[in-house]
């Protein structure tokens, strides 16, 4: 059945490959088709494809699950008056959280999941999680909003290792609570915008200490507490606080380590620039050889750089262009298309991306 772009509904499978004007192949057959891949059809400018029967294809509910799925570049600023308010009600909700872990030394199990949960719930649709955090992100509540989004991200990791919806919250929530013990660290440390001193910086490292034994009297979910306590250990065994490495540190540990990293360094704060996006994925790169698991990493990267595509780039050459497709396995080597013609830069390597622009 051949059918317009315009006209695909979520699930409509390909009954045949599809190319584009140029060769290139962009959709294999049997590919079901979501956002993400209408995307990419549009794209390439592709107006027409050819779909199964729609009354031989599976039930609704038995498409191929999330988590089997990449995201694309679909982000649909619609969603953000929805989806705004619950990340704001969530991070002001949190500072509250903070102040009770303060004071009280223990956090509400029923008011973290009234918090976590509605964010979660809007997570379950796919989008694009790059420019999703950044029209999120503002300069304001740095440790608060950091919270947020490490639990955001620890959910969608979760999901693209395999864990289960019912696991992904858990672990979801994990990332939110990992920073609870910083409630304990003075503010004027936190928020520093000079370097800390060496008591100073052995002072913040006490935060997953702190953190631990705040769960461990909220909760009694283990693998809460183990979270915020180990997040910054390191594969190698250079982390803190207690010098773990490899498998010694809980899987779940090793997720929020990579989220955290990469939610900090996306963040405007008040010592460092906001970084370049690519950058940040490159230096999580980097670091999977030495002092994050390298499987979770890699994971992690494999999942974000396709929200890239569509993206406007500036090359090492300083021509600019538009990234059309990536990489499976190299990451930082898409397709660029460059006015009419297309740079591969998996055979192109003398060609290098200095700047996305999002």
């Amino acid at each position: 059945m051949r059918i317009h772009v315009s006209d695909i509904l979520d699930g409509d499978q390909l009954s045949h490959d599809i190319f584009n004007n140029y060769g290139l192949h962009v959709l294999s057959k049997g590919t079901r088709l979501y956002k993400s891949e209408i995307s990419r059809l549009l794209q390439h400018q592709i107006d027409y494809v050819d779909v199964s029967d729609r009354n031989s294809a599976p039930a609704f509910g038995l498409a191929e699950p999330a988590q089997n799925r990449t995201l694309e570049s679909t982000v649909n600023p619609k969603w953000l008056p929805k989806v705004q308010p619950i990340y704001e009600n969530a991070v002001k909700r949190f500072e509250q959280l903070f102040d009770s872990a303060f004071e009280q030394g223990v956090v509400n199990d029923e008011e973290v999941t009234e918090i976590l949960q509605p964010l979660l719930n809007n997570l379950q649709l796919e989008r694009d999680v790059v420019s999703m955090l950044l029209l999120l992100n503002t300069e304001d509540d740095y440790t608060y909003q950091h919270s947020v989004q490490v639990g955001m991200l620890s959910y969608y990791l979760a999901t693209w290792l395999g864990y289960s919806t019912e696991e992904a919250a858990v672990i979801g929530k994990a990332g939110f609570l990992h920073d609870i013990g910083k409630s304990k660290i003075s503010g004027d440390i936190l928020n520093k915008p000079g370097k800390l001193t060496s008591d100073e910086f052995e002072e913040v490292k006490r935060h997953t200490l702190y953190g631990h034994d705040i769960i461990l009297n909220s909760f009694r979910e283990d693998t809460l507490a183990i979270a915020a306590l180990q997040h910054h250990e390191r594969i190698d065994g250079s982390g803190y606080p207690h010098g773990l490495k490899g498998e010694e540190i809980h899987p779940v540990s090793r997720i929020i380590a990579v989220v955290d990293i990469y939610s900090a360094m996306i963040s405007a704060r008040v010592y460092q620039k906001e970084r370049d996006l690519l950058y940040v994925l490159k230096e999580l790169h980097r670091l999977s050889f030495n002092e994050l698991d390298p499987v979770t990493t890699h994971t992690f990267i494999k999942h974000m750089i396709p929200n890239f595509i569509g993206k406007k780039v500036r090359l090492s050459n300083e021509q600019f262009g538009m990234i059309v497709m990536t990489h499976p396995t190299e990451f930082f080597k898409p397709l660029v298309q460059i006015d009419d013609q297309f740079v591969d830069l998996t055979i192109d390597r003398h060609y290098e991306i200095e700047h996305v622009y999002l």
